[in-house]
């Protein structure tokens, strides 16, 4: 499949990870829709790119009413949906029990909710969409791609949240991509390692330094436009299906 003339749904598409791959499928000649919670970022970005490329509806993952909702007004405005990228998604750092007590519980559902459930919920009603595509010559009718992590393989100490949430989408996706093979719609999964999003991009550069001189190779944090080009790999090799891929430079993390 090819990027030109695709509709790519883009939750957390605002900023980061989704903002890369929405300006590279854009740059490509395909079409975005963006799902975030940022008002502001996604109006600007669809601004950026132009309101016959981008779309940007205001939505919470894990609500399904609200992605029900993006993708009718998303298929309405562009007449297909093509694929979607699973980008959303929030962080808690707190041990299982420490000084302050056992692990916040509710903090703990509100991590798998939105990384877990969230995606999840996306993955459901976008393959319903996908779908209704005509099938082109190989019998594809599109892609989704969910963000992990590689602390779904290795989490530090205070991420047992964060890591099951990722351990999650780790875990569904081949089971996933098997449900929809016979539907002709692919499935991955990219698990980044340390990169540069809005998560770090404000710590002092001696730290984002002391950050990526952790990485084997390249010693420096991933940029989101490197995450965004795995993405368009994915989109246009046929071959690639249930896998869950690193982008991490050879990192693997400790315990703190």
């Amino acid at each position: 499949m090819e990027l030109k003339n695709s509709t790519v749904v883009i939750t957390g598409g605002a900023s980061g990870l989704g903002e890369a791959t929405a300006r590279n499928v854009t740059a490509k000649g395909g079409k975005v829709v963006i799902l975030d919670l940022n008002d502001d970022r996604g109006t600007n970005l669809v601004n950026e790119l132009g309101e016959e490329n981008a779309l940007f509806i205001h939505t919470n993952v894990y609500e399904e009413d609200d992605v029900k909702s993006a993708l009718e007004q998303a298929a309405s405005k562009f007449g297909k949906i093509t694929a979607a990228v699973n980008c959303a998604g929030i962080g808690n750092a707190q041990k299982t029990f420490g000084k302050k007590g056992p692990f916040e519980y509710e903090g703990f559902k509100k991590v798998i909710n939105v990384n877990l459930l969230g995606t999840f919920n996306v993955i459901r009603l976008a393959a319903e969409k996908i779908a209704q595509n005509d099938p082109d010559a190989n019998g594809e009718r599109g892609v989704i791609i969910n963000t992990a992590s590689v602390a779904a393989f290795e989490g530090q100490i205070g991420q047992a949240a964060y890591s099951a949430s990722k351990g999650g989408i780790v875990g569904m996706t081949l089971p996933i991509a098997r449900d929809l093979a016979e539907l002709g719609i692919r499935v991955c999964t990219i698990a980044p390692g340390l990169f540069e999003t809005p998560l770090l991009g404000n710590a002092p550069e001696k730290v984002k330094n002391a950050l990526g001189a952790m990485v084997p190779f390249p010693q420096r944090l991933g940029q989101p436009s490197e995450y965004a080009h795995l993405v368009e790999s994915i989109f246009t090799n046929p071959m690639l299906n249930g896998e869950v891929i690193r982008l991490d430079g050879a990192i693997r993390m400790q315990p703190k």
